[in-house]
């Protein structure tokens, strides 16, 4: 029995594994950013842009489509391994205001429908690990790594 599963357990399936495992947390955490907080934002921006929090002292339009930036258009990038170091970095700063400074003072764990910073630490988590361990193979940053090292 074990041998039959000994392959997965040799060193060299852990690579197949982490590629596979940075793809599918690529595509949920940046999915789920994208259709939960980036384009509702976007769809709603002329309603709620002068409602906005202005943590940063920027004014809350201008957070806001920080906001929309990091929430919308560096998810996609996300998900598609597209500049996704730069991309998650920016998700990192969105998430670290959410967490430290817009839910600064809300309880980790809260009731349902009640305020807590636990989703923008959990955001935060799997986008900090995204930047530290890269894209995987399975990315057009890959592809296009790929393709310049048989170019030259």
């Amino acid at each position: 029995m074990i041998g039959k599963y000994r392959k997965w357990m040799d060193a060299g399936a852990e690579k197949a594994g982490l590629d596979l495992g940075l793809l599918i947390g690529r595509v949920l955490f940046g999915g789920m950013m994208l259709l939960s907080h980036g384009y509702p934002k976007m769809a709603k921006f002329d309603m709620i842009s002068d409602k906005f929090p202005d943590p940063l002292g920027v004014g809350s339009a201008m957070s806001l489509g920080l906001a929309i930036f990091a929430e919308f258009f560096c998810s996609i990038l996300v998900i598609l391994g597209i500049g996704t170091r730069l991309a998650a970095a920016q998700l990192i700063v969105t998430m670290s205001v959410a967490a430290f400074l817009i839910h600064g003072g809300d309880p980790f764990f809260a009731a349902p429908g009640e305020r807590s910073k636990e989703f923008a630490l959990v955001y935060l988590t799997a986008f900090l690990l995204i930047f530290l361990a890269g894209p995987g193979r399975y990315s057009v940053d890959s592809i296009i790594a790929r393709s310049s090292k048989k170019n030259v």
